[in-house]
């Protein structure tokens, strides 16, 4: 139970603080972000003491994930 309550509020962050101003993903149901965002067609690299994520250019959600993934990155930290 708890574990299905994290999943829920992961999905209803990442919508509230990166995805609010796309219009097909802001107001997704679960399994569409699940489909669109969490399963990424990409490889994962480690090179020089770095991972890079390369994602698959022909992938139509490609903009919307990087979104959702620097959005939260730039956010300031918690005092």
């Amino acid at each position: 139970m708890l574990t299905a309550n994290l999943g829920h509020d992961l999905d209803c962050w990442v919508r509230l603080l990166a995805l609010h101003d796309q219009e097909d993903l802001a107001g997704a149901e679960p399994d569409t972000i699940r489909h669109r965002l969490y399963s990424v067609p990409a490889h994962l690299n480690r090179h020089t003491r770095r991972r890079w994520l390369r994602i698959d250019r022909t992938w139509p959600w490609a903009e919307a994930f990087t979104l959702a993934w620097q959005r939260p990155t730039k956010l300031p930290a918690a005092p």
